[in-house]
């Protein structure tokens, strides 16, 4: 039986009186791999931070899990890791590994091998403040990783990541989707998600496009919108088995 994880209805939000997204509506089922993708300033961001509650949508309802916005709770059923940490305070004396264990009741050998698996098991001791913004990243993410939560919603996950821990990345969440964990990634690489996803929302404000790649490479309007060759660059790699199309 299928289960809404996240469902946006006629989402509108405004900035100092100005539309960001308008009319959005999709919806993600549990154990789906959701790419959502779009220029700078379409509106991505935005939209991710509309689900989550951070910022107050003009018009819409939104639910997770079945249960509406404004009554939800159950937020450690979501990892999410925000396209900047800055809210992140770099001068709090906490280490990398208390930084990952925060909230959860991992054991060291889960916490190491999260580390390992992100290539920062050498900083484990060190303070967060102490780090690179690409090593602050991928502590960010281990943090998101390790709890294994039923919701993984990233935004731009990987700018500030080297291509080899880019790639563990990717593989990571692709293992933990197939472990049944249901993911929402924002991302620019449209190149390469889809790889890994199973579903695409482009936005530019509004929906241009919401389905299956396999829909999105066959539909002759998206040909229309974006040119052959740039429909052909999101489809090339969108077979999760790994048979480029």
């Amino acid at each position: 039986m299928f289960e809404d994880v996240i469902c946006v209805d006629d989402l509108t939000f405004c900035y100092n009186g100005m539309e960001v997204i308008r009319d959005i509506s999709f919806t993600v089922e549990r154990g789906e791999y959701l790419g959502i993708a779009g220029s700078n300033g379409s509106g991505k961001s935005t939209l991710i931070k509309n689900i989550l509650g951070i910022l107050q949508p003009l018009k819409g309802t939104i639910s997770i899990f079945g249960q509406p916005l404004t009554s939800f709770h159950q937020w450690y059923r979501i990892g999410y890791l925000p396209q900047r940490i800055n809210a992140l305070n770099y001068h709090f004396p906490c280490k990398v590994k208390e930084i990952v264990r925060l909230g959860t009741t991992k054991s060291d050998q889960a916490v190491k091998n999260t580390l390992d698996l992100m290539g920062i098991a050498h900083l484990s001791s060190k303070l967060i403040g102490e780090l690179s913004h690409g090593e602050q990243q991928r502590v960010m993410l281990a943090r998101s990783l390790i709890r294994k939560p039923d919701l993984l919603i990233f935004d731009e996950p990987t700018t500030a990541l080297d291509p080899e821990t880019r790639d563990v990345f990717y593989s990571l969440t692709d293992e933990m989707n197939r472990n049944g964990a249901t993911v929402i990634l924002v991302t620019h690489d449209t190149g390469v998600i889809g790889k890994y996803a199973s579903n695409l929302l482009y936005l530019d404000k509004k929906v241009i496009f919401f389905g299956t790649f396999k829909d999105f490479c066959s539909s002759p309007d998206m040909t229309g919108f974006f040119g052959l060759d740039s429909q052909h660059m999101i489809c090339h790699q969108h077979d999760k088995t790994g048979n480029n199309k």
